[in-house]
């Protein structure tokens, strides 16, 4: 016992060392980055949480030193197979290698790697050494899952930056590309890395994708439509019919606000917004604004009158049709959720049919996001919030890069600043570095309610607008379109909560993620979904007995969405009925920057 005791005297003294180093960084970083901001997000949570994970590996190294002989022995013996499979190949004996890069890993894919020997053994050694890092880590004892998430999460952040493709001189890809152009990637890639820095003033981010391709308006969100109402958080978009005749009951879309509304129009060829019109929908779009300080104040309940329920009113106004559909996705579908339970509160019944697209209504597992959702990571993010009175939508987008790091910033990174290739033109990257900021009380109110306390589903828990709303109460039929490879809005999370929704509910899981499950159009006869009536249980047992089919949703939801559509009536013109055409689709909220709403 004294032994142990002395171990966690130990452990605690030089836990407080790198704290105190952690410190020291923090203060000279703050000098050398000056008013760029990216400190500001960091010390919300980053850092400290990064001292804490740190520090309680530090304990555990010193309090199971049995433990980590283990691991140090088969470490030695990896790298003992590896010293073989060096001098085998210096005698030109082919041998498999020790350490294979993992099959979705493409940092290692190039020739070089393999072909020349140091750099061949140095990323096997890399891989060896992370492997056995990031498995230290996960078989730590007594840590409860949640905080073993979150310090494997910030392992993988240390192992995936420490990479040597990261480096100049330790990627012999970027090395022979120096020396083939004399430098000039070097130069192209600093020309790059300047450019990104001040596209991002106050918060880098790295260059996705070649911005100059894309322009909101002349390729992106081009399906000709008219803005038909405004006030200080949405801009209401109804798009110009393409058929003779519509359905009667109109179509209203509630994109999430986390991300811009274009999503669902990007290309003519992908729009699913431009699909829903041609399969003559009269549709009607909101587009958030991108909030500044001057909506701090701005929460979960004005979110819901400002949005659903404003739009719902003007959509009536201008097609005088006093029911409707409604479709949410992401963030989108928690408030239409939301919305829908104080609706039967009130008992207004405007909507005749919702659907869910990849939202959250149960967030008892919040998926790879999870690893920010505790009550230190949540303190960190309102004090930076209460100092600005938003979230960075810059910032948002950088903790999402940060699930997939090597996939969404060290790719990058490598491939703009060391290789010096100018980024592709992708028009999906492109909105994806086009974020929105959140005001501070509602994005508050988000995090605690929903994620970190999963009030949503319980009866009668939240109050909005005066009104407890409950979940099981609804009674609206409902379809729910998750995504198998989801790692935002976990399917069998989705699942959970269209469990606990009220009335008739018929789920759909789609293959791939959450953007390519949802934006899946017909032409490209792409992945599958799966369906499976009437609802199990459990998830599990409801895909054992699901129907696979092949291609897109898209044509499924659309038979689907007919028994709730009402007859057939003339096309109605935007600016026809009582509301006047404010401006041209897709208006001008959708223009303004992260930065720009800044100010």
């Amino acid at each position: 016992m004294l032994g142990l005791d002395k171990l966690g005297k130990t452990a605690n003294r030089l836990a407080n060392t790198f704290e105190t180093k952690v410190r020291d960084g923090q203060q000279y970083l703050e000098k050398l980055l000056g008013d760029t901001g990216v400190m500001d997000y960091a010390k919300s949570s980053t850092l400290s949480e990064m001292s804490d994970a740190y520090r309680t590996m530090a304990k555990d190294l010193l309090l199971h030193p049995w433990r980590l002989a283990e691991a140090e022995l088969e470490l030695a013996r990896k790298h003992t197979d590896l010293g073989t499979y060096t001098v085998a190949r210096l005698y030109g004996v082919d041998k498999k290698p020790v350490a294979p890069a993992d099959t979705d890993d493409r940092r290692f894919n190039a020739e070089e790697w393999h072909k020349y020997l140091p750099f061949d053994v140095l990323h096997q050694a890399y891989l060896i050494n992370s492997r056995a890092f990031l498995d230290w880590v996960e078989n730590m004892e007594g840590i409860p899952p949640a905080g073993r998430e979150q310090m494997l999460f910030y392992a993988r952040q240390l192992t995936s930056a420490l990479a040597p493709s990261n480096f100049l001189v330790t990627n012999p890809e970027a090395l022979k590309i120096t020396w083939e152009r004399k430098g000039m990637n070097l130069v192209d890639g600093g020309k790059q890395f300047i450019d990104d820095f001040r596209q991002n003033p106050k918060l880098f981010n790295v260059g996705m994708t070649d911005r100059s391709a894309f322009e909101v308006g002349r390729n992106l969100a081009t399906t000709p439509g008219k803005v038909v109402f405004q006030n200080d958080l949405i801009q209401l978009i109804q798009y110009t019919p393409t058929t003779d005749t519509v359905c009667k009951r109109p179509l209203l879309i509630v994109p999430p606000w986390i991300n811009k509304y274009y999503i669902l129009d990007l290309s003519p060829k992908n729009s699913f917004t431009k699909w829903l019109v041609d399969q003559g929908q009269t549709v009607f779009i909101i587009s958030w604004r991108n909030p500044g300080p001057d909506l701090r104040d701005k929460s979960w309940d004005d979110y819901m009158l400002e949005g659903p329920l404003a739009a719902m009113e003007a959509v009536t106004a201008a097609t005088g049709e006093e029911q409707m559909n409604l479709i949410g996705y992401c963030i989108g579908g928690t408030l239409l959720g939301s919305t829908l339970a104080w609706l039967k509160k009130k008992g207004k019944e405007p909507v005749v049919s919702a659907t869910y697209l990849a939202s959250l209504l149960d967030f008892s597992d919040p998926g790879g996001i999870g690893v920010f959702i505790n009550e230190h990571s949540i303190r960190g993010i309102e004090r930076t919030m209460n100092k600005k009175g938003y979230l960075d939508g810059r910032a948002m987008a950088f903790t999402f890069n940060l699930l997939r790091e090597n996939e969404l910033f060290w790719s990058f990174w490598t491939n703009s600043y060391l290789k010096g290739e100018k980024p592709t033109a992708f028009d999906l990257l492109y909105w994806n570095t086009d974020g929105t900021n959140l005001p501070a009380k509602m994005h508050s109110f988000y995090l605690r309610e929903m994620y970190l306390n999963n009030r949503l589903v319980e009866p009668d828990a939240l109050t909005l607008a005066g009104e407890t709303i409950n979940l099981r109460e609804i009674e609206v039929p409902s379809f729910f379109l998750s995504a198998r490879q989801d790692h935002i809005a976990k399917w069998k999370t989705t699942y959970k909560g269209a469990l606990v929704h009220g009335g008739n509910v018929h789920f759909v899981l789609s293959g791939s993620g959450h953007i390519a499950g949802v934006i899946n159009p017909p032409y490209k006869e792409k992945y599958s979904y799966w369906t499976n009536d009437p609802m199990k249980p459990d998830a599990d047992k409801w895909f054992a007995g699901a129907e696979e089919h092949p291609g897109s949703w898209w044509p499924h939801w659309l038979d689907w969405i007919q028994q709730f559509a009402g007859e057939q009536v003339s096309a109605r013109i935007p600016g026809d009925g009582k509301l006047a055409v404010l401006e041209d689709a897709p208006g001008s909220y959708v223009r303004v920057k992260a930065k720009d709403a800044a100010g």
